[in-house]
């Protein structure tokens, strides 16, 4: 198996913060990930600055929606030439069919259930099953329905792995240096794990954002996470 790669989330409220750790970090042999709060007060502009750095951008908007709803939008993501983009799988079928069929789109990851979640708090939600049994069906869902890979927990990666085989991409969010009985912190991720525990599971890509923006030096950080997944 290649060696897991690292995506850096831009967890950030402006395009200045975001130019500002680019440069930090750049020549390092990343992907960044930009989410709903960076994109919805930049817009594209913020996708433009960021592929010029690194190695691809992940824009993770969690798409759920009407099935025609979410296609435009990933047409719309296709044409800012973005690396891949994600999407709730628990949209359903028909919503993950006509986010695969769209032509010339970005790699789909399926988001099952998030990271924040633990199982008491999962429960609350309305889900039937438990967030690992979910975890499962809707991996197996978003790999039937075309999709590249999915975003679980670090915790559920090994599972997957066997489970969906070696085929389907695996990313996994939730990564802290130090587990937080060890001295890290968990902030809200209730399912967490070192980067180099996730690259054993079988992750293709590890996401990180605030241990490495929050850093006193983020390029070190970042470095040293690449020393540890490689």
């Amino acid at each position: 198996m290649p060696d897991t790669e690292l995506i850096i989330a831009l967890d950030v409220p402006t395009m200045e913060a975001e130019r500002e750790i680019l440069e930090t970090l750049k020549g390092l042999p990343v992907h960044y990930k930009l989410g709903p709060a960076l994109f919805t007060g930049a817009g594209p502009a913020c996708v433009e600055l960021a592929g010029k750095y690194g190695r691809g951008v992940f824009l993770d908007l969690k798409l759920h929606d009407i099935p025609n709803t979410v296609k435009r939008a990933v047409e719309q993501a296709a044409r800012l030439g973005v690396f891949s983009l994600s999407v709730h799988a628990s949209g359903g079928p028909g919503m993950l069919r006509a986010a695969a069929a769209v032509p010339g789109r970005p790699k789909l990851w399926g988001i099952t259930v998030l990271t924040s979640f633990d199982e008491a708090s999962f429960a609350r939600v309305g889900f039937r099953a438990g967030a690992a049994e979910t975890v499962d069906s809707l991996a197996a869902l978003a790999r039937e329905c075309g999709l590249d890979g999915v975003v679980c927990s670090p915790n559920e990666a090994a599972r997957l792995r066997a489970a969906l085989g070696p085929g389907a991409e695996i990313i996994t969010p939730g990564i802290r240096r130090a587990a937080p009985g060890a001295g890290g912190r968990a902030d809200d991720q209730k399912r967490t794990t070192t980067p180099r525990e996730a690259a054993a599971a079988g992750a293709d890509y590890i996401v990180v954002g605030r241990p490495v923006l929050g850093a006193p030096d983020p390029a070190a950080e970042a470095a040293a996470i690449l020393e540890e997944i490689s």
